[in-house]
């Protein structure tokens, strides 16, 4: 496990949010780079890339004190956690996951708003590296010795209920949900007990993996601009949501890498508007508005 800590002073830059398996197999053994393994609990594989350190979304990078899944901790938890896998302010960080793209996103994402840039996400994940047969191994321990960094979430990255609900509202802007198609229209169940099927009125359908080509790789730039367009026209701010906040991180670093920068991701996610509870949801059976809600849609 390295520290990322620089030999001669210069960081380790990235061609991008995303890196490629070849990218990362020839800067694999860089003291600068801190790889993390960013799979949420129930996609972690025991096979992990060389010196890969086990980041917790489901753990230190969540706020203890929520009862909604994978809520962004505050900035001296996030700061704290951060540093405890040798992040340090001259560090590169790739995060990856055992299921292709689908948690590790939400690494990028978290340490971008919090005002860390060298940050990547690597393409296709583990199911890639495994696929063109390179080493894997156990996944190392953190580092005797703690990093530096200090992050500072900005405001407008992570943003609340309320702000999602005057986005529904709003023309100028789009809230995309990251999830199927089934649970977007509430046909299928939902994974979470308790939670009512169906969507935000006026949310648009974007599954992640719509931005994913068959091999868990994001689609070339051109694919990925059509896509995202189609479902949020050009010059509209753009909220994502998900289920629990992470795939939501998906649909966000494909608008940023289709040049969107107008971005937020919803937090809560459909773990919380789907609760019981005053928010309106469509569904099989129409829009249905919650007990007392102050927004009849």
């Amino acid at each position: 496990m390295s520290t990322g800590t620089p030999q001669d002073g210069t960081p380790l830059e990235l061609p991008g949010p995303v890196v490629g398996t070849h990218w990362l197999a020839e800067h694999l053994h860089d003291p600068r780079l801190v790889l993390v393994d960013a799979s949420s609990t129930l996609n972690r594989a025991e096979e992990a890339l060389p010196g890969a350190v086990l980041l917790d979304l489901d753990g230190a990078f969540s706020d203890p004190s929520s009862d909604l899944p994978h809520t962004a901790p505050s900035a001296e938890q996030l700061t704290a956690a951060a540093r405890a896998l040798g992040i340090s302010r001259t560090s590169t960080v790739v995060a990856y996951d055992a299921k292709g793209i689908f948690a590790s996103a939400r690494v990028w994402w978290m340490l971008r708003a919090a005002g860390f840039d060298r940050v990547a996400v690597l393409d296709g994940g583990l199911p890639a590296w495994l696929a063109e047969g390179r080493p894997t191994g156990a996944h190392a321990a953190p580092p005797a010795e703690p990093g530096d960094v200090e992050l500072v979430p900005s405001a407008g990255g992570f943003v609340g209920a309320e702000d999602v609900a005057r986005a529904l509202g709003d023309p100028g802007a789009t809230v995309l949900d990251a999830r199927s198609a089934g649970r977007f229209a509430g046909t299928e169940p939902e994974p979470r007990p308790g939670l009512r099927p169906g969507h935000m009125p006026g949310a648009v359908n974007l599954p992640y993996t719509d931005l994913q080509d068959a091999h868990g790789r994001l689609l070339p730039l051109p694919q990925l601009r059509e896509r995202i367009a189609a479902a949020a026209p050009e010059g509209r701010r753009i909220v994502t949501s998900c289920g629990s906040g992470l795939t939501a991180c998906v649909l966000a670093l494909g608008a940023h890498l289709a040049g969107r920068e107008d971005v937020a991701v919803y937090d809560g996610s459909w773990s919380e508007w789907g609760r019981p509870g005053p928010r309106p949801v469509a569904g099989p059976e129409g829009v249905i508005p919650g007990p007392g809600s102050p927004r009849q849609e």
